[in-house]
């Protein structure tokens, strides 16, 4: 607090990932995907100190004098400084996914960082201008819709296939509406009011949606079949979109029937290019990779969508733990086809 008045909190953590770049005294990447960089800031290292000790103090104090907020202790932890303590966490909780997406990248290949110039073309990502409008009221369907959207983010949160500043949600109310997230709301703590309504194009006055709207509205207008549309970062299945390893579902049953054939998207294409993104979903493809940038979920439903992303997370954690174990199997093509014709998967 002396060296930094500008400092209003400060938190301090043992996270493994973070303790495990520690002892290994290197820097976790935060350019694997988008605006991590941007919420940690520059990452610093401090010496080793006695825990406790006015020289560890020293240390670390000098480690923020230069400027950083969020530092790394040799063979410790990690401190974070923040305007407040939510700002503080929220670079706490970022940096800690980036160290737990890089290790589980590491496992199956080599992680491909953004270059500077995908940095700048991920600063293009803008806020979509959209005209407002006051909504007379919310029907008892979408009163419901918003509270089983917000038990979801928070679910989501704490299973941690989302963070406090990522992810988003939206499910169809009709043909021409849905409710998404919105820009800039801690996941953890998101309210049915924040929840917002587009409709005809247009954005619930006063609220700002996800910066995905369009990709939501033109997978909803592309796809009858499609509910709900989440997308997320959970650091197991990203291991696949920041290497050049390919996720392969079929791994059990299970994972083929709701993931099926799951493409890697050229990076930027999801904000760039969103009606072409859009196109590549089917009933056959639930599921797109973005690489160094998203995982694309669609369902029937909110709770379908949801669904798949716990399985997709889940089998690339699998298969991330089998590497150590040994050479994969993958269900035969003969065998997929059963499981096609007992399922009627089209």
């Amino acid at each position: 607090y002396r060296q930094r008045p500008d400092v209003k909190a400060v938190l301090h953590a043992h996270s493994p990932a973070l303790v495990s770049f520690s002892i290994a005294r290197k820097l976790p990447d935060t350019k694997l995907i988008p605006n991590m960089n941007l919420i940690c800031g520059e990452v610093g290292m401090a010496e080793y100190g006695l825990p406790g000790s006015a020289d560890l103090g020293e240390k670390i104090a000098a480690t923020f004098k230069k400027g950083m907020n969020t530092v790394l202790l040799e063979n410790h932890g990690v401190v974070v400084v923040g305007e407040d303590l939510f700002k503080a966490f929220m670079a706490f909780e970022t940096l800690d996914f980036c160290a737990r997406l890089e290790i589980k990248a590491r496992r199956i290949g080599t992680p491909v960082s953004l270059t500077p110039r995908y940095i700048e073309i991920s600063k293009q990502k803008q806020h979509v201008e959209m005209e407002e409008f006051v909504p007379e009221s919310y029907s008892s369907n979408e009163r419901k819709m918003r509270k089983e959207m917000c038990k979801l983010i928070q679910r989501a949160y704490d299973q941690k296939l989302f963070t406090s500043t990522q992810g988003t949600f939206s499910t169809r109310l009709d043909g021409n509406s849905f409710l998404i997230t919105p820009y800039n709301v801690d996941r953890k703590y998101i309210d049915v009011d924040q929840i917002v309504r587009i409709e005809n194009g247009r954005k619930e006055a006063g609220k700002t949606p996800s910066r995905s709207v369009l990709l939501h509205k033109h997978i909803y207008e592309k796809h009858p079949h499609v509910n709900a549309v989440i997308i997320a970062h959970p650091p197991n299945i990203m291991a696949f979109a920041v290497t050049e390893e390919k996720f392969d579902s079929r791994i059990i049953p299970e994972s083929y029937i709701l993931l099926r054939d799951i493409i890697k998207l050229p990076f930027g294409s999801s904000f760039m290019q969103p009606a072409l993104v859009a196109q590549e979903f089917s009933p056959k493809r639930p599921i797109v990779l973005v690489k160094n940038d998203c995982i694309i979920v669609t369902g029937n439903s909110l709770l379908n969508a949801f669904d798949r992303l716990e399985v997709a997370e889940y089998s690339a954690k699998a298969l991330i733990s089998s590497k150590v174990l040994g050479e994969v199997v993958h269900i035969s093509d003969g065998q997929i086809a059963e499981i096609e014709k007992a399922f009627n998967l089209e």
